[in-house]
């Protein structure tokens, strides 16, 4: 399952979206969900979109999964490049790091945010209050 994920967040922090496509490998989109979480910083909306897309593609029954983001800072993170130093995101690394350990197969790529634009699109329409229940 290759799932693009991608938080936003107005102001910074502000009100924040997350949105998810989720795709076989034939690019067949077979799920998109988004949802308004609330008052956010954009780095705690990239991770809680990635928390929800692994939850989901769990429900699925995926066991193998490629996510696309384009938050530079939350890849590396999650590849081990980079150390979590603001402790608000920790304990949404943590979640992610033991979520993404319960696939036979998790990998996490950096993509351009050209790359991630219907994700980009849910986020935001879940901010503006388009969000109706996915």
């Amino acid at each position: 399952m290759i799932i693009h994920t991608d938080g936003a967040a107005r102001g910074n922090p502000g009100p924040a979206g997350i949105g998810m496509v989720f795709s076989r490998e034939d690019g067949e989109i077979v799920a998109e969900k988004k949802s308004f979480i609330g008052h956010a910083t954009n780095n705690v909306a990239e991770y809680k979109a990635l928390i929800a897309a692994l939850q989901h593609a769990k429900a699925m029954g995926t066991r193998e999964v490629l996510v696309r983001a384009d938050s530079e800072l939350m890849v590396r993170q999650m590849m081990g490049q980079y150390k979590v130093r603001d402790a608000g995101l920790r304990p949404l690394y943590e979640e992610a790091r033991q979520l993404a350990q319960g696939f036979d197969a998790f990998a996490i790529r950096h993509v351009p945010r050209e790359e991630n634009r219907r994700a980009d699109a849910l986020a935001n329409m879940a901010i503006d209050g388009k969000d109706q229940g996915e």
